[in-house]
């Protein structure tokens, strides 16, 4: 179990109570931001759950999985009473205990599911997706972007600590967020040439650049970068040891250039209010195209194909409105009234 403090109090003071809040997730990286980044949002202190499935209760959807509370795996969270008056959940395979919870708490607990569950979403209270999901219903809300836990204050900080790291880079400059492969393939060598191409014009055009690889970046594309930029002091790849610079590139770059695989990493990206290309490569799923492909068509990104469109001029892009305050706006309103008719 993992208790946090929240960061900001965004939505007042609770006339009935202060609630209790469960963030719950199965561990990725990705889900626990925006469950993290949706209850820091919120403004209240909160509980991390982590878990996990055993088989077979990891086979089953969601709402057909029976008694999934009996299979949680050794070594993740306990679930128990007393039930959480929020529960925010990510992903689908927390979807089943999520559920389970609900029912247990017999109306008291309000749940939150954050994407797709892959489940009838009236198993929550509300849902949280994106257009390309394909999921619609009363409860259910749509957001362009995703939720996660960038906020100005972290941005302030992370230069503040990196300002020194990246003292000797020229202005202006660049960051480069790098995804990678996904279950639908990886970049291809016909993208790696691309994109080398791309961030060789970016220097061409005298911008300084910053790239930070993820877990799932390929070796291919590391070793493509370093053996043309390497005697190149304006471009810097972090090697994955000390402090990750993420956010310190986030707020120290004057333009960001994302992959299209993450939705977190565009999202983010986008919070800064800073000019936001995209890239994307053929391992890329089909909702990743599509969530890249409405961004575009909204003014909020450019979608870069080659070099040559680099040196094409772009008007600046405007950030979508932010999920996270949509999402804190309407749970606000729904936990108010739940606490009100319990008490």
């Amino acid at each position: 179990m993992h208790t946090s403090r929240a960061t900001k109090l965004r939505v007042g003071v609770f006339d009935v109570r202060v609630p209790t809040v469960w963030a719950l997730t199965t561990g990725e990286a990705g889900m626990r931001s925006q469950a993290l980044g949706l209850c820091e949002r919120l403004g209240f202190a909160f509980t991390e759950k982590r878990i996990g499935l055993r088989a077979p209760w990891r086979w089953f959807p969601g709402h057909l999985c029976p008694f999934p509370l009996r299979g949680l795996a050794a070594g993740g969270d306990a679930l128990a009473p007393p039930w959480p008056d929020l529960l925010i959940s990510c992903g689908r395979r927390s979807t089943a205990a999520a559920i389970a919870i609900r029912r247990e708490s017999r109306g008291r607990t309000l749940a939150v599911h954050l994407q797709n569950p892959r489940t009838p979403p009236d198993r929550f209270d509300l849902v949280i997706a994106h257009p390309h999901d394909g999921i619609a219903g009363a409860n259910v809300i749509l957001t362009e972007t995703t939720i996660h836990r960038v906020t100005p204050e972290k941005l302030d900080a992370a230069a503040a600590q990196f300002a020194a790291q990246y003292a000797g880079l020229t202005q202006p400059r660049l960051a480069v967020l790098l995804g990678g492969r996904t279950r639908h393939g990886g970049f291809s060598p016909g993208d790696i040439t691309r994109f080398v191409a791309i961030l060789a014009a970016f220097r061409a055009q005298g911008h300084a650049v910053m790239i930070t690889p993820s877990r799932r970046t390929e070796p291919a594309l590391r070793e493509a970068l370093t053996a043309r930029f390497a005697d190149d002091p304006q471009i810097t790849l972090w090697d994955g040891t000390g402090d990750n610079p993420y956010f310190g590139m986030l707020a120290l770059a004057d333009r960001i250039l994302v992959t299209a695989d993450s939705t977190s990493m565009v999202s983010e990206a986008l919070s800064t209010g800073k000019p936001v290309d995209l890239f994307g490569f053929g391992g890329m799923g089909p909702r990743h195209r599509v969530f890249a492909q409405r961004l575009a068509a909204q003014g909020h990104v450019h979608i870069l194909d080659d070099h040559a469109d680099v040196a094409q001029a772009r008007p600046v892009t405007t950030p979508p409105p932010d999920a996270g305050d949509i999402a804190a706006e309407r749970i606000s309103a729904l936990l108010r009234q739940r606490l009100a008719d319990q008490a």
